[in-house]
């Protein structure tokens, strides 16, 4: 008599359908191809203007509204996550505009506050104008007024559909004003929702024009023979697809869209382990030798590899993989991508097999592509401090899962249902997990 196998039991349903990931991909997709080849398309259409793709920084910003658009789409018409009660709106009580005025006045104040203390911090501080971050600046004065100007109706409109329309806003503007009611800890929420858009935010602004280009611009076929030059560019590829879609995420934060922060990560650890990741904090550029540099006269995976073409083929296939794993960890995400932040519990596509794919596959992608124990100069200490430095990024990475892992699990009941069920059912994160594990003092008998 057989015995009766016992199903496997599912995950807890995730608050993010793959659909609008999916939706996001396929929108961004089309666009390139109409960037790269708008030189034909121009032509045919008889449009004016110069016959050549599209690679500009401006093209790579509407790259985000076109991607944004398509995910907002199927966000409202398939999933209809503006029905949904985590939204916080009840769209058949619409309150009397003479009800809500005196709450949104309040809410408006401190958000116009909070700007303009992003602005100050984006003065002073010089990074922000060089290099990159100039493109990130303008984009950012120009939409500004904007801004500030849409904010007033949007806020009008919200709160006569809000249930609970003194949220953290309104918190911070009767903070300001002096009024009764105001909640410290609302205010501090406030804050870290914002300073992690203003920061994260103008950082992904900044990156979207390189890799943009590059992938508009390059010629596949030139490439085809070579493992390192194929390779490099699809890499480049889906780098690009994780920064375009996690740009989305920095910007749609719209309660109707069910995509607004709940909570930032409330914990210093977290912030200090996610600000060590990037730029001006210690090691933000990769390929300098800095306090945490791992990459001191490595050759790395294309120059160790340049004899043997078969093996160069398959290091290419295995890095472009694991980039691919880690572009799928972003566009899972749909509307909801950003750091340090809890805005719903995500536990489908990759997300399914570990709680951390983007960050395991960005860190075996490091190891694989610098391979820092070969080094060009033939130094032993050199070798013995790229291989623990990175050792040490690896570990900044783990710190970093672990905090947002104690964020959300403070948060959410179903984040912490969730938690559980990969700790005794996801393959990759039970072993990660034994492996980890202290081992228990043995009882005395």
């Amino acid at each position: 008599m057989n015995a009766i196998s016992t199903p496997k039991p599912e995950p807890v349903p995730s608050d993010v359908s793959a659909g609008v990931g999916l939706a996001g991909l396929a929108a961004l997709i089309a666009w390139l191809l109409v960037c790269r080849n708008w030189a034909g398309l121009a032509q045919v259409l008889d449009l004016p203007g110069p016959r050549a793709p599209m690679s500009g920084p401006y093209a790579a910003l509407a790259t985000v509204a076109f991607t944004g658009l398509a995910m907002t789409v199927w966000s409202l018409l398939v999933d209809k996550v503006h029905r949904r009660a985590s939204t916080g709106i009840d769209w058949a009580r619409l309150r009397p505009l003479s009800e809500t005025a005196e709450i949104s006045i309040t809410k408006i104040t401190g958000l116009w506050a909070t700007w303009a203390a992003i602005a100050c911090f984006y003065c002073l501080c010089r990074w922000y104008w060089d290099g990159q971050y100039v493109f990130a600046m303008q984009v950012l004065g120009v939409a500004a007024v904007p801004l500030f100007v849409l904010s007033v109706p949007y806020v009008l409109w919200l709160d006569r559909v809000l249930v609970a329309p003194r949220d953290a806003a309104w918190h911070m503007g009767a903070w300001l004003t002096g009024g009764a009611g105001w909640d410290g800890h609302e205010v501090k929420k406030h804050w870290r929702a914002w300073a992690i858009k203003g920061f994260f935010g103008a950082f992904m602004i900044s990156i979207l024009p390189g890799g943009f280009a590059h992938i508009v611009e390059a010629d596949f076929s030139a490439m085809a023979h070579s493992p390192v030059d194929l390779g490099t560019m699809l890499i480049e590829g889906l780098f690009l697809i994780d920064v375009q879609i996690g740009t989305v995420g920095y910007l749609f934060t719209f309660r109707p869209l069910d995509a607004h922060i709940r909570s930032g990560n409330p914990l210093l650890a977290g912030w200090v382990a996610a600000l060590l990741c990037y730029p001006p904090f210690v090691w933000g550029t990769m390929g300098r030798a800095d306090v945490l540099g791992y990459e001191v006269a490595t050759g790395g995976w294309a120059h160790w590899m340049a004899r043997y073409d078969a093996l160069a083929w398959g290091w290419a296939a295995l890095l472009v993989a694991l980039t691919a794993v880690y572009a799928w960890a972003t566009f899972a995400f749909g509307l909801r991508f950003s750091n340090l932040t809890y805005r719903g519990v995500l536990t489908n596509g990759p997300y399914r097999f570990t709680r951390h794919p983007a960050y395991l596959s960005k860190n075996l992608f490091w190891w694989a592509s610098t391979l820092p124990f070969l080094v060009t100069n033939g130094s032993l200490l050199d070798a013995a401090r790229n291989t623990v430095l990175l050792g040490v990024v690896s570990g900044i990475y783990y710190w970093r899962a672990r905090t947002e892992e104690a964020h959300l699990l403070a948060e959410d009941p179903k984040y912490r249902a969730y938690h559980a069920w990969m700790g005794e059912h996801a393959w990759i994160t039970r072993t990660l997990s034994r492996v980890g594990a202290r081992p228990r003092p043995r009882q005395q008998p």
